[in-house]
């Protein structure tokens, strides 16, 4: 018999309670983590199937350093949210993506990280998709 693998640690902000997404700590070398960002999506589009948000951070502008895609369905299933942690230096860039709609929505938002940026600072990122939320569609076999 075996034993389940233990699943890895989940963070947690320590000044807001939200979880992490994995792997958004220590994005650079010797820079610590003093900005965090907070996700947050309306809660009517908490019932968009297809959408996602793509979340990118730019340690230079011509280094990607991380890439994170976040499923809208998965936001709920933590009631005290969602966030990413930076160093102040660099640019994060938010895309929320819905393929769903015709046609698509797409909309991106860059947060430049000053320098001096002050150990602590919090930003908020308000997601609201615009249009309805499409009902799930039921395909009936002939």
């Amino acid at each position: 018999m075996t034993a389940p693998t233990p699943q890895p640690e989940q963070f947690r902000s320590a000044g807001s309670n939200r979880y992490v997404i994995p792997g958004w700590t220590n994005l650079v070398p010797g820079k610590p983590d003093t900005i965090e960002i907070q996700l947050d999506v309306g809660p009517t589009d908490l019932k968009r199937a297809q959408a996602s948000l793509l979340v990118e951070y730019w340690a230079t502008p011509d280094d990607m350093t991380l890439q994170s895609l976040l499923p809208v369905r998965a936001i709920p299933t933590v009631p005290e949210g969602w966030c990413v942690f930076v160093p102040a230096q660099g640019r994060v860039m938010v895309r929320a993506i819905d393929p769903e709609p015709n046609p698509p929505v797409l909309a991106s938002h860059w947060i430049n990280v000053d320098p001096q940026t002050p150990p602590g600072t919090t930003v908020h990122v308000k997601v609201d998709f615009p249009g309805p939320v499409n009902q799930a569609r039921t395909l009936l076999n002939p």
